[in-house]
């Protein structure tokens, strides 16, 4: 679990896709090749047996594939695939056969349909792939919060490891370079900050976090706060990339640190 011996499921949970990403960016050449040759040997497969299949039931097969390369999260893969489908679905399965020449105005509609729906499908696919990563983060999310509720009741670390813990949580939820306590709550008013409704402000002026990203030449502050009593603060590092943290994101953030605020008023008393 989050809060336990170490940290690894809510990493594990919001980057559960980074290999494979890995994998199809590293052979996205040879992968965006099987898009496009793949449909010419259904096709032509589809073709030595046209007298006993309908076209209707080759644009299935061939939206079939599509549907596999759109899965894969790579849009240009999934309308390269639907292009090339429609392409050889003319050529072999339609007549005149073996040329890019279509007779039957029934043909042609099965054809544009074809890519069409080809395309449609993955889109579809894409946004159930980011509909199932947001899923995941808050499922991550969550975890983290409730772990840290658990061990604010039980007590079972030592306050030293609990902000070290807190810490790499927010650092994983930012996906930020560096995040690091200092248990000063006093801090430059010029520096950024996150607020309390996770927005974040320098010099009074608000950030567009989601145009321009968390700043980069300074460390933003993360106040760690308690029944309105700051007791000190996560001072967070975005240098190396530009990051886009979302509203979701920044508000776990704060409440992580609430609830470690939580913690060190209790042991304070």
């Amino acid at each position: 679990m989050l809060l336990g011996p170490t940290p690894v499921p809510l990493a594990a949970c919001l980057h559960r896709h980074v290999h494979l990403d890995d994998l199809r960016t590293r052979y996205r050449g040879a992968f965006l090749l099987l898009a496009v040759v793949s449909p010419l040997v259904l096709s032509a497969a589809l073709g030595a047996f046209r007298e006993s299949i309908t076209n209707a039931t080759a644009v299935l097969v061939l939206v079939l594939f599509v549907v596999a390369m759109a899965a894969s999260g790579d849009r240009l893969a999934g309308v390269l695939a639907a292009l090339s489908s429609g392409a050889w679905f003319d050529f072999f399965l339609t007549e005149p056969y073996q040329q890019f020449v279509i007779d039957d105005p029934n043909d042609v509609e099965a054809a544009v349909l074809l890519v069409l729906v080809g395309a449609a499908v993955t889109e579809l696919a894409l946004w159930g792939r980011r509909q199932q990563d947001r899923a995941g983060r808050r499922a991550g999310y969550l975890d983290g919060v409730l772990q840290t509720a658990e061990i604010a009741a039980g007590h079972e670390v030592p306050q030293d490891e609990l902000i070290s813990r807190v810490g790499q949580q927010i650092q994983t939820v930012l996906e930020l370079d560096r995040c690091r306590y200092v248990p000063d709550p006093e801090f430059s008013p010029d520096a950024p900050r996150i607020t309390d409704d996770g927005s974040v402000t320098r010099r009074g002026v608000r950030i567009d976090v989601e145009r321009d990203g968390l700043p980069v030449d300074a460390e933003t502050y993360l106040p760690v706060r308690s029944g309105g009593v700051t007791r000190g603060h996560y001072r967070l590092t975005a240098a190396t990339r530009v990051l886009r943290p979302s509203s979701e994101q920044r508000s776990v953030a704060v409440l992580l640190a609430n609830q470690l605020g939580s913690i060190l008023a209790a042991n304070a008393r």
